[in-house]
């Protein structure tokens, strides 16, 4: 998927990437007046005898040009600032639609109206405004999604806001944008912009509970789950209640991705995630539980069964 603030997808980035444009003209302007007068003293005033040349103090229209200038370029530049910032910043007058939470390295996402929770991926209604509360469980964050909205800090014990909208379906990446530790870089997620109809859908079956396995290596994989510490950090509504450490795994086997975009959601690549997660994702808190075989295969078919 695309990163770049260059293919606006909404509204509000939209009015940023004009703002770019913007300041970019006029920096563009401030150097090629720049390069002028460089190029034009060089050639000027260049030395053609051994004689000092004329020593002149004081030029009123110049003195006037240079000051009244900048000043124009910088008020220009803060009415700018202060368009888009009310553009892209509405008045938050309603409890957000999404909460989105960073913890080291993965975003927890809970739609509370739903009570539906998820991990590292954003499903919005094309054409509405969604308001999204950005928390963070550990360090600061932030959280960046650029071809939809600003950046916004994910603070510890403070919840800031970001307005999200997308004009047209599709996926949008996101990622942190804020250094937080050793898998930064894969600390990302994606917004899915998608019709009413799919949206509801979608988050009518994440707010279900899970469903029991029946049996097989899927009941036996759920049996590990309990047994083994993943017990201790990942809750599995319907099946499991556990504090909120780990992603919620209610309904992984939705998902497109693992492990914050590291690895597409195969059979796999759930195995290989389970067999050797510091492997695949060095220095994160996914601990390596040394499982044989025949568990690997047990804990991945349990959780494939959680769709």
């Amino acid at each position: 998927m695309q990163i770049s603030v260059f293919n606006p997808a909404s509204p509000q980035a939209g009015h940023l990437l004009w703002l770019w444009n913007a300041c970019m003209w006029v920096c563009g302007f401030i150097l090629t007046v720049v390069t002028l007068a460089i190029v034009y003293i060089l050639v000027r005033y260049r030395r053609r005898d051994d004689h000092e040349p004329s020593q002149t103090t004081g030029n009123t229209k110049l003195e006037i040009t240079w000051t009244v200038v900048p000043i124009i370029l910088i008020t220009f530049l803060f009415v700018v600032s202060i368009v888009t910032a009310r553009a892209v910043d509405q008045p938050i007058h309603r409890p957000p639609d999404i909460v989105v939470r960073g913890h080291q390295w993965w975003w927890e996402v809970q739609y509370p109206s739903a009570k539906a929770i998820t991990a590292n991926e954003i499903h919005i209604p094309v054409g509405q405004e969604m308001l999204i509360g950005i928390e963070a469980a550990d360090v600061i964050h932030d959280f960046w999604v650029p071809r939809l909205a600003r950046k916004v800090d994910a603070i510890p014990g403070q919840r800031n806001f970001v307005w999200i909208h997308a004009d047209r379906p599709g996926n949008y990446s996101g990622a942190c944008a804020e250094y937080c530790g050793a898998q930064h870089a894969w600390m990302r997620f994606r917004v899915l912009a998608e019709d009413r109809a799919s949206y509801e859908a979608w988050l009518a079956a994440q707010a279900a509970p899970a469903i029991e396995p029946a049996g097989g290596d899927a009941k036996s994989g759920e049996k590990l789950f309990r047994q083994f510490t993943c017990a201790n950090c990942h809750n599995i509504r319907g099946i499991h209640s556990q504090e909120q450490y780990g992603p919620d795994l209610t309904h992984i086997a939705s998902r497109k991705m693992l492990a914050a975009e590291r690895l597409e959601n195969t059979p796999e690549n759930l195995k290989d995630w389970l067999h050797e997660p510091n492997l695949v994702k060095p220095n994160c808190y996914m601990p390596n539980l040394n499982l044989a075989e025949s568990d690997l295969t047990q804990l991945t078919a349990f959780m494939e069964s959680l769709k």
